[in-house]
């Protein structure tokens, strides 16, 4: 019995490592042939800045109902089956015809992503808790290898002169077919009643309200997960377009800058758990977002190629450690159940990742677009000052 228990928990974390990987195949799976659509399109980024209001509009009605969702079907479903309606919604995103349909497009992907980001990490939670130690660095890890893969994958099909449509149609069925293969370990329904850490209620009892504490504490976890997450969200639909239209390089180029992003995030994730161990989660919070915040900063002013992909790698080195952290800190609020105040802070963070590069796209149609990537610079020095807030990860 004892034996069966922990080879189905063997099995789960394999699941969970591949719906995160698989995450973040999707959600990069398209960004380094923005450029492509959008000249196909004839978008200024204004427009371009408008379509990708789509995906945080997907994304904040997925959150508002995820709970629910979970709740009714379990997150091992809604895992499997958000991320193959995932992987279907890139098909429209390659036909798109026009600001409508791309829109469209990006609205369904938002919302299909979000909803397997909260049921995704549910699962982790309940994962991390059969294992007794920390995994979510790892499985954020795994996240950013993902990236990394559809962000080469990208770049070599733009390099190659593959159609937008043929690839994005490829991906789709490669990444449905790896959902529903790769995904069926994952714990089943009675996984997301696994007692969290704090006091259960007593049998018939409703649990407790968060004390204001905790709500502040949830908010200011929320607030620096949005912070990074702009930042992530920039890089992944800004960088090629800064690299190729305003600094002249060439599509394939182009891609480098998010791909040294998620190189650097990558390795920072799957450090993490060692370096955060040993020095704390605050000093490595800080630490990382000055080494952002700078990196990023100098790389768009020396308005040069080389040096903006430094910036991009810096920074994504310098903020990978924020989501693992802060998913672990709202996870450890005491009298707070861990899967709430993680998909709570999911939920926020989530919306700087899809909202912020509409954000910078239009203030990108007034100052110009490298100006407007300072906006991702400002916000993670902000995390700095936040930083005291992740001492529960600690826990």
């Amino acid at each position: 019995m004892v034996t069966d228990k922990i080879a189905a928990l063997g099995r789960a974390r394999v699941a969970v490592t591949v719906a995160f990987a698989a995450h973040g195949l999707l959600a990069a799976a398209w960004v380094v042939r923005i450029p492509q659509i959008k000249e196909h399109l004839g978008l200024s980024e204004g427009s371009m800045g408008v379509a990708l209001l789509g995906a945080p509009v997907g994304v904040v009605v997925a959150v508002r109902f995820a709970g629910r969702i979970i709740a009714s079907r379990g997150s091992r479903a809604t895992t499997i089956a958000a991320g193959i309606a995932c992987a279907a919604s890139l098909v429209p995103l390659g036909l798109a015809w026009n600001l409508g349909a791309l829109t469209l497009a990006l609205l369904l992907l938002g919302a299909s992503l979000g909803l397997m980001d909260v049921a995704m990490n549910a699962q982790g939670v309940a994962v991390e808790r059969g294992y007794g130690r920390p995994l979510m660095s790892g499985l954020h890890g795994a996240y950013s290898i993902g990236t990394l893969v559809a962000a080469l994958a990208g770049s070599a099909a733009a390099q190659a002169g593959v159609p937008v449509p043929l690839h994005l149609a490829a991906a789709a069925v490669a990444l449905a077919a790896l959902m529903a293969v790769g995904c069926r370990g994952l714990l089943d329904r009675s996984a997301d009643a696994v007692p969290v850490p704090a006091e259960p209620p007593a049998a018939g009892e409703r649990a407790p309200a968060a004390a204001p504490s905790s709500r502040w504490l949830l908010v200011m976890l929320g607030v620096i997960g949005l912070c990074s997450f702009v930042g992530e969200g920039a890089m992944a639909d800004w960088s090629a377009i800064y690299l190729r239209e305003d600094l002249g390089t060439g599509p394939g180029v182009a891609g480098l800058g998010y791909a040294g992003c998620a190189v650097a995030m990558t390795v920072g994730r799957l450090a993490g758990d060692r370096v955060v161990a040993r020095f704390g989660p605050v000093p490595v919070l800080r630490a990382g977002s000055l080494t952002a915040a700078l990196g990023l900063g100098l790389g768009l002013a020396a308005g040069h190629p080389a040096a903006a992909v430094c910036g991009f790698t810096i920074f994504g080195l310098g903020a990978a450690v924020v989501a693992p952290v802060t998913f672990s800190a709202a996870g450890n609020i005491p009298g707070v159940p861990a899967a709430a105040g993680i998909s709570r802070v999911t939920g926020v963070g989530y919306l700087g990742l899809l909202g912020g590069p509409p954000v910078i796209g239009f203030v990108a149609q007034g100052v110009g677009l490298g100006w407007a990537l300072a906006v991702p610079v400002g916000l993670v020095g902000l995390i700095v000052l936040l930083a005291p807030a992740t001492a529960t990860a600690e826990s």
